[in-house]
């Protein structure tokens, strides 16, 4: 079955010559010129990515991507847009955006960071396929790999997608510090210098949603001066 692709962008030029060159590589694209009927089409059918301008009419990009992260938090978004400064990547990448592209760009690049993309996504699928135990528990709380749900005190804990592939590293990895960079280049999927301060307002979100109190976390340990880590089960219990 072909991987279904669709696009939010006002531009037909750059939707056409994204078409083409998806039809190719054996994807199936589907298209929406305006930010609110692109929303309703994200949340209604099913994708494997969302390609999404910023600059949109009706709704802008980022009031799309907020709204499509509020109802399926692992669908992979790829935003486009004309801007360039830094707190618009900033917002989008916070907001869930899985990658960003800035206009002009090269068709070449778009693919490579779509194939990446989907890569990223099939690798995490096949991870957690092949889980022997897909929940991983400590404590109170306890992180389902399959279903990407987390349950802490016996209530379920609602994360966006990065969120969630934060947590499943730390906990899949206890012990293990991992540097600000590194996060980014294992969870982003690439590396981006000078954007540690979007791993580190994840982990506070992180942390206000999983530790009985932010301030002094029990679960996601900070190491200063070189990253996190996340607690190992026998210092828990001590």
């Amino acid at each position: 079955m072909k991987k279904r692709v669709l696009i939010i962008e006002d531009d037909p030029d750059i939707t056409d010559l994204v078409e083409i060159h998806l039809h190719d590589l054996g994807y199936e694209l589907e298209r929406a010129e305006d930010g609110q009927t692109g929303l309703e089409k994200a949340l209604n059918h099913t994708y494997e990515l969302v390609i999404l301008d910023l600059m949109l009419p009706q709704l802008d990009g980022l009031e799309v991507c907020r709204g499509i992260r509020e109802k399926k938090k692992s669908l992979p978004i790829l935003m486009l847009t004309a801007k360039s400064e830094e707190i618009d990547k900033v917002l989008g990448l916070e907001l869930g955006a899985d990658d960003y592209l800035t206009k002009p760009f090269s068709i070449r690049e778009l693919i490579a960071r779509i194939k990446a993309i989907l890569r990223r996504v099939d690798a995490v699928k096949a991870e957690i396929s092949s889980q022997e135990q897909p929940a991983i528990t400590l404590g109170s709380l306890t992180i389902h790999l399959d279903k990407r749900r987390v349950v802490l005190n016996g209530e379920r804990v609602e994360l966006t997608a990065k969120e969630f592939d934060l947590l499943a590293m730390f906990a899949s990895n206890p012990g293990r510090v991992y540097s600000r960079q590194a996060l980014l280049n294992l969870v982003w999927g690439y590396q981006f210098e000078g954007y540690d301060h979007t791993v580190n307002s994840h982990i506070n979100r992180l942390r206000a949603k999983i530790e009985a109190d932010a301030s002094q976390p029990k679960f996601i340990i900070t190491v200063w001066g070189v990253g996190y880590r996340f607690v190992e089960p026998e210092d828990l219990e001590t």
